[in-house]
């Protein structure tokens, strides 16, 4: 019963993202993946495919919160995720 709710549900959501963005049923099923799998997508293409428009359908398919980073070629991790920094005298 769970696993026909799972499919219904991302057929439905893969239905919305369609009405978007057509011709990217591939590209959904593997973003859909990655979701339930609670994995990570890097989305890369030449400019003007669509990947802004379909990572914002998803989210508002899932009513969550989008936010997008435009990388750089010097762009380094820490600076999207922050750093910790240990500080000796308050042993923090």
């Amino acid at each position: 019963m769970a696993e026909q709710n799972g499919k219904e549900l991302a057929s439905r959501i893969q239905n919305n993202i369609q009405k978007v963005l057509v011709g990217k049923e591939e590209v959904t099923e593997l973003l859909l993946t990655a979701l339930i799998a609670d994995g990570h997508v890097l989305l890369e293409d030449v400019p003007g495919t669509g990947k802004t428009k379909l990572a914002k359908a998803l989210a508002k398919s899932l009513n969550a919160q989008f936010s997008r980073v435009q990388f750089t070629p010097d762009l380094l991790p820490g600076d999207i995720t922050g750093i910790n920094v240990y500080n000796r005298q308050k042993n923090e």
